[in-house]
């Protein structure tokens, strides 16, 4: 399905194929002094409605209570070893999808997110109603994707996965299960990734992966993803941007070609700036929060972005308030507020807006112009 928005109140127009994944948006549009509409290259700041919505289905994780997240030196953001709350039920997460479609003059859908992922503290597919879910998407013509672990993967979830979604990530938790599930999706001809968190503990790792064809064959994308002290994420494990095997690995894919794509979190985003001069920086999107993302829990809390999953003063509940309202909610300026007031001085501000909000330290960049602009500021 070909969804094309038209965005008023920010002027820009933005297109989305569901079956492909092909994204395209203009820059902000304007009218010239002839009254011809004109794109004036500037990215648009955020969209009206979120394009994504990453929403946590899962309160509870299987694996963490086993200790499996650590052993495989996977620090879970979510401290799915800790916690564990009661999964979203198939009828809230109804609700939500029903607010992210119009109905056309011919009574179909037409969404009005591009993409939801499925998420949480543990792995989609073994949620209890995990069919129901994604069965609620496809009714309301949204293609959905997720992550897992791959651990404990069945015949019916890989079915349902091929029948429903438009791509799955494995995440990398070097076990025999990672490798096991990412040859079952790709044998089933799923477009299928691999999350792989980028800390102190894997970088050594990531550079002998990249430098000799490491990766398993036949995937669709590496996807990186910055690891943060957050939840069970251990400070030591943060990524400095003095360290030489960090220069290392982003000159690996500065100037390298690679047999899969490679992609990042918008938390590297700073890092991919500072680092790489080969790259199209017209095709970095930095931090999406609050912009053009928002993270939903399983408790039907909605926030600007995941990592902000234990901190209540950043959540809007959508149990008295809907997706739309949220999305405008001062809760969300504030956060958008970080974005756009972050390291001003900075001739790259444009394409970092200053990186992550949340964890500042995390953040690649050691420029003189890097500073703080806290929330609600």
């Amino acid at each position: 399905m070909f969804i094309k928005k038209a965005d008023k109140k920010n002027k820009f127009v933005s297109m989305f194929d569901s079956k492909t994944g092909f994204y395209i948006r203009t820059g902000v549009l304007e009218t010239d002094k002839d009254g011809k509409i004109m794109d004036t290259g500037v990215d648009p700041f955020m969209a009206d409605f979120p394009e994504l919505l990453d929403i946590g289905i899962m309160g509870s994780c299987i694996h963490g209570k086993k200790g499996l997240c650590i052993k495989s030196g996977v620090q879970c953001y979510q401290a799915g070893s800790k916690i564990q709350r009661p999964d979203m039920s198939a009828e809230n997460f109804r609700k939500i999808v029903e607010q992210c479609v119009r109905k056309t003059s011919t009574n179909k859908f037409m969404p009005r997110v591009y993409q939801i992922a499925l998420g949480g503290r543990g792995d989609p597919n073994k949620h209890s109603e995990f069919e129901e879910i994604l069965k609620i998407c496809c009714e309301h013509n949204i293609v959905p994707n997720y992550t897992t672990s791959g651990l404990d993967l069945t015949d019916k979830e890989v079915e349902l996965t091929k029948k429903y979604c438009g791509a799955v990530a494995v995440s990398e938790y070097r076990n025999e299960y990672t490798r096991n599930a990412i040859k079952r999706f790709i044998d089933v001809g799923m477009k299928t990734n691999i999350h792989y968190v980028l800390g102190n503990n894997t970088i050594d790792e990531a550079i002998e992966k990249l430098k000799n064809n490491g990766f398993d064959k036949g995937i669709n994308a590496v996807i990186f993803l910055l690891h943060k002290p957050i939840g069970l994420g251990e400070e030591k494990n943060m990524l400095n941007v003095a360290d030489e095997r960090v220069a290392e690995f982003f000159k690996l894919i500065d100037e390298n070609k690679f047999d899969f794509k490679i992609g990042f979190d918008s938390c590297c985003v700073p890092g991919l700036i500072n680092m790489t001069k080969n790259l199209n920086k017209d095709s970095f999107d930095t931090c999406e929060g609050g912009r053009w993302s928002a993270y939903i829990d399983s408790e039907m809390n909605m926030m600007p972005c995941s990592f902000l999953n234990n901190d209540p003063t950043a959540h809007v509940s959508l149990n008295i308030n809907t997706v739309e309202q949220a999305w405008n909610s001062k809760v969300f300026d504030s956060f958008r507020n970080c974005l756009s007031n972050s390291c001003s001085g900075c001739e790259n501000k444009r394409e970092c807006m200053g990186g992550c909000p949340i964890v500042r330290k995390a953040v690649l960049c050691n420029r003189p112009e890097k500073e703080q602009v806290n929330m609600g500021a």
